[in-house]
């Protein structure tokens, strides 16, 4: 996610984009990058937690950052965006693709 321009912007079109590609409700991967920091990684876990959400975790080569994708099913493209809000706003640090 490119958030060095407007991030209303990004989240508009990424909504039309998701109304005019799925069927809602629906599965959805979120991909996110950490610094390799246990409370990071355990902050954006925490944020899907008893959602039945599977999530993988894998370290980078020198371990620096870890990538963390999400595979959830949310309600609908409003879900999604509220989910990346609340990741950027309570990890700091994070990147989300």
């Amino acid at each position: 996610m490119s958030e060095s321009n407007n991030p209303e912007e990004f989240y508009a079109k990424l909504k039309k984009q998701l109304q005019d590609t799925s069927l809602w409700p629906s599965e959805y991967l979120y991909k996110f990058i950490v610094p390799t920091k246990e409370e990071k990684i355990e902050k954006v876990e925490g944020i899907f937690n008893n959602m039945g959400a599977v999530i993988r975790t894998k370290q980078s080569k020198k371990g620096t950052y870890t990538s963390i994708s999400i595979n959830v099913r949310m309600k609908n493209p409003d879900a999604v965006i509220g989910k990346y809000r609340e990741v950027a706003e309570k990890v700091e640090g994070v990147i989300a693709l």
